[in-house]
């Protein structure tokens, strides 16, 4: 048959082939990106550079973009606090990489700020039940390993620019009234973070953030001395 070599194989000319080709090639690429799903490979050589170095008193900041906009340098200058936050991550994501950027480190203590990218979707629905649960996780692993672990509540947002309409307004309240009880009922540490920045309507106040979610400079003012209150105590 015409377009048939024997065996009954199809014949595809030199122009199907470089199409298959490109496609096969796209293929690959997408799916080795998808593999590091929880970005493991982020923070390996800034903590394989933390090997043999003391840790005491270590702090590891875990959470999203927040807080990998948050420099802790000059926050907190001359103490030994590690940012391991990842812009746009979730909670599933985090308690992946959980143990490589946290527990590998052997900190006293881990801040863990987590949770309104999961109520905006970013790596599909959940539960707030879901979310604190791997924020739980996360806390259980933590004092498994003899690191103390702070809880923090999730900042005010009215609303998501990039997705409106998922009323974190109204779940962020209710998600951080779980995260308190839960953090009470194991003796953890509770960060409030929400009721020194919230506007009175479950937003972040017009001075601390130019988009309503993010915070500026004068936002991580605020978040830098309630961590230094909670850390002056424990």
């Amino acid at each position: 048959m015409p377009g048939q070599k024997s065996g009954g194989i199809p014949y595809l000319g030199a122009t199907m082939r470089n199409l298959l080709l490109l496609l096969l090639s796209m293929a690959v690429t997408e799916f080795a990106g998808a593999q590091d799903w929880a970005n493991l490979d982020r923070y390996q050589t800034a903590n394989a550079a933390l090997a043999g170095v003391p840790a005491d008193g270590r702090v590891v900041f875990m959470g999203d973009s927040i807080t990998e906009g948050w420099d802790l340098e000059a926050a907190f200058p001359g103490r030994p606090y590690v940012n391991r936050g990842i812009s746009g991550q979730t909670t599933p994501q985090m308690l992946v990489r959980f143990r490589q950027d946290v527990v590998s480190l052997a900190p006293e203590f881990v801040i863990i700020l987590a949770g309104t990218n999961d109520i905006a979707g970013n790596t599909g629905p959940a539960t707030l039940e879901e979310i604190a649960g791997n924020i739980a996780s996360m806390a259980e692993i933590a004092r498994a390993n003899g690191i103390v672990p702070i809880i923090a509540s999730v900042l005010p947002a009215r609303d998501y620019p990039w997705r409106p309409g998922l009323g974190p307004d109204v779940k962020i309240p209710q998600l951080n009234a779980m995260l308190a009880d839960y953090a009470k009922s194991r003796g953890f540490p509770w960060l409030d973070y929400f009721t020194a920045m919230t506007d009175g309507e479950n937003g972040l106040r017009p001075e601390l953030t130019n988009d309503g979610v993010h915070v500026t400079s004068v936002g991580y003012l605020v978040m830098a001395t309630l961590v230094d209150e909670i850390l002056d105590v424990l």
